[in-house]
């Protein structure tokens, strides 16, 4: 049988690059990704999203991300998390590279791909053409695949309701990322009748629609915050998928929703550096040089320190 993937809080880790030494590109920190990825786990985090965008896995070589895949899983087995939920992220357009990537996650222990949708022609691509890429792939992927919508990285493609509802019936396919701010798409697939949700999971990657969609069906969220603040975020996931839901968990998911809403702030201002900083200086792990070219330096000197007030509303124990 298919596995589909547990509903719940899922990262999309930074990959973490050691400091740079007169390099051209900094290597890759194996050591501190899978110190992080066990730091999530111990606080609970239901899963991993590696290598996609959040990651870097378009700066990485085959060798780069092999390894780093294969570390991490090492290291959560090694912490007695064995079988720790991950999906790999899979950024390319051809589908030949894809079933690829997807052997490799496969092998390196991953349990399911995240399969970015193809936006290198845009518009151009309808969506039966969607249709068609995806169910090629899922036809021959060695794991199960969750289709990835993020238009900002993809020309602006969005898939629609009734292509998910199209891809949710193929056996390979288990669910779905939306890296965008249309909450009736999420609300839609999430609780369209042609669906079976039990075996399609849909995901939100922004932590400030956690509770709308969580209410109406969602599986979760793979959010950036979750890296440096995940007790607050799994709180909020627990809270807003409680049935029956009282009147005490509805007024402390409020609280916990205008807390994490505010600070999503900071990470659609910063983005991928942002999500650095927050690890470094809340969790104490990492660099604050960046990545790889072109995302190398930080966020401006004193920038951390205008957000003093909200990260404050987010400590945690």
């Amino acid at each position: 049988m298919v596995r589909v993937p547990p509903p719940g809080v899922y990262v999309p880790s930074p990959t973490f690059f050691k400091p740079i030494q007169g390099a051209t590109q900094p290597e890759v920190d194996v050591a501190t990704q899978s110190e992080h990825s066990v730091f999530l786990a111990k606080n609970g985090v239901h899963g991993l999203v590696l290598l996609g965008s959040t990651g870097e896995a378009i700066h990485l070589t085959r060798a780069e991300r092999k390894g780093l895949l294969s570390g991490v899983r090492k290291s959560l087995d090694d912490a007695g998390f064995p079988d720790y939920p991950i999906m790999a992220g899979v950024l390319v357009n051809g589908i030949d590279e894809a079933l690829e990537w997807l052997q490799d996650s496969k092998d390196a222990g991953c349990q399911w791909g995240l399969v970015l949708a193809p936006g290198y022609f845009g518009g151009a691509a309808s969506q039966q053409g969607l249709i068609e890429w995806y169910t090629i792939v899922a036809d021959k992927s060695p794991i199960p695949i969750l289709i990835y919508n993020y238009p900002g990285v993809t020309n602006g493609i969005t898939v629609t309701p009734e292509t998910y509802e199209k891809l949710a019936q193929h056996p390979n396919i288990v669910g779905c990322k939306m890296s965008h701010g249309n909450v009736s798409y999420h609300v839609q697939v999430s609780t369209s009748p042609k669906i079976d949700h039990e075996k399609f999971r849909v995901y939100s990657g922004f932590g400030q629609q956690l509770g709308p969609i969580v209410v109406f069906n969602a599986a979760g969220v793979i959010d950036g915050l979750a890296s440096f603040f995940p007790k607050t975020v799994v709180r909020l996931f627990e809270l807003s998928s409680k049935r029956p839901i009282d009147d005490a968990a509805i007024k402390e998911a409020r609280d916990l929703q205008y807390r994490v809403s505010r600070a999503e702030d900071y990470i659609g201002r910063w983005g991928i550096l942002g999500i650095r900083e927050g690890i470094y200086r809340v969790v104490g792990l990492g660099t604050v040089e960046g990545g790889r070219a072109p995302l190398r330096g930080r966020i401006p000197e004193g920038a951390w320190e205008e957000w003093a007030d909200v990260m404050k509303a987010m400590s945690e124990p």
